[in-house]
């Protein structure tokens, strides 16, 4: 029992990098929790976790875990997602997955509160978080957007380590210790388990984050390009996109180049529009070298911008800096935000 008054939650992944913010924004934002059930895979299945000065032990995850859940947020994997959200939605839960298992699906909302919150009244039992790096993105396009259209955006990535989990983070440490020590880098984990060949990611730079598509991207390249274009509902938009993957631990940072379609319109324009935008702080004063980084938007719950610029060759063209803390809007708050919009507006369902 956490309190009388409130709903009964499930964490699912409680024990992982974003699991474990999921518990922390949950209690930060004093999210009205009736009952709280902690749950994961069986190996983490008895760890002992304090939340609110109670302590929990974690379960393992069956299906009959969500009986009597009303809200389930996942983040244990894809396919944790795909085997038991559909058996919490049959006991009477709503999800919020912030894997990617059904972000594609035409029947299930993939949403970022600031953008399209509505989208979540159309749920049926399971809404998708979106991936870390398309959330900070479009939450800084949608003021843009609706001020003056945009018909195409181009974005590199510059993406921490805590975006592939946990042990990449430790991996980065290590790889980092031998490195100043000049012994041999032993890469286990980056870019991708279970690929056939791992890098070093200490003071270096891999141009990959997942595994590659046939068309030459990679698959976190394509969910930027294809999750833009569903929660900003714009299929028609031209979106391209580079993921690489840093030596930092906490918060990616993006390149976005934006064209709009509006007439005339200013680096003045595009700064009010962001300046008034809920969930952005503009942070861009380049006289006074002011502009957000990894650390300075570490365990922060907005999206921070700055270095806007128009393009030299195209009076459309506009480049924005925009970093955001990858386990908070990227996912955790991001979870818990649509858990609020399900409370406040009355879309349990």
């Amino acid at each position: 029992m956490v309190s009388e008054q409130g709903y009964h939650i499930a964490v699912v992944g409680a024990t992982g990098a974003v699991g474990q913010k999921m518990l922390e924004t949950l209690e930060k934002k004093n999210f009205p929790i009736k009952s709280l059930k902690l749950l994961s895979s069986s190996r983490s299945a008895g760890i002992k976790i304090n939340f609110k000065g109670e302590e929990f032990t974690v379960e393992e995850a069956t299906p009959a875990s969500f009986e009597g859940v009303q809200i389930a947020l996942f983040s244990a994997g894809g396919s944790v997602s795909k085997a038991l959200a559909h058996e919490a939605v049959a006991r009477g839960a709503v999800v919020v997955d912030n894997t990617s298992a059904f972000r594609m699906d035409e029947n299930v909302p993939l949403v970022v509160p600031e953008v399209n919150e509505q989208d979540i009244a159309n749920h049926n039992g399971i809404i998708a978080n979106p991936n870390c790096s398309t959330i900070q993105m479009v939450a800084a396009l949608k003021p843009i957007q609706d001020k003056f259209g945009i018909s195409r955006v181009i974005v590199s990535t510059y993406q921490a380590v805590s975006g592939a989990g946990n042990a990449a983070a430790e991996e980065l440490r290590q790889q980092s210790q031998a490195f100043l020590n000049g012994e041999e880098l032993n890469p286990e984990l980056l870019p991708v388990k279970g690929e056939k060949k791992h890098y070093p990611i200490a003071f270096n730079a891999l141009p990959q984050i997942d595994v590659f598509q046939d068309n030459g991207y990679t698959y976190e390249e394509m969910k930027m390009i294809n999750e833009t274009k569903k929660i900003m509902h714009a299929p028609e938009l031209k979106v391209a996109a580079t993921c690489v993957r840093l030596p930092f631990f906490t918060s990616h940072a993006e390149s976005v180049y934006v064209e709009v379609d509006g007439e005339n319109v200013q680096v003045s324009d595009v700064q009010e529009a962001l300046r008034h935008a809920p969930g952005v702080v503009l942070e861009d004063d380049p006289a006074n070298q002011v502009y957000p980084t990894p650390l300075s938007a570490s365990n922060k719950s907005d999206v921070f911008v700055g270095r806007i610029r128009r393009d030299l060759d195209n009076p459309n063209g506009f480049h924005l800096w925009v970093v955001s803390d990858n386990l908070l809007k990227g996912a955790a708050w991001n979870s818990v935000q649509i858990a609020e919009s399900l409370v406040n507006n009355n879309w349990l369902k």
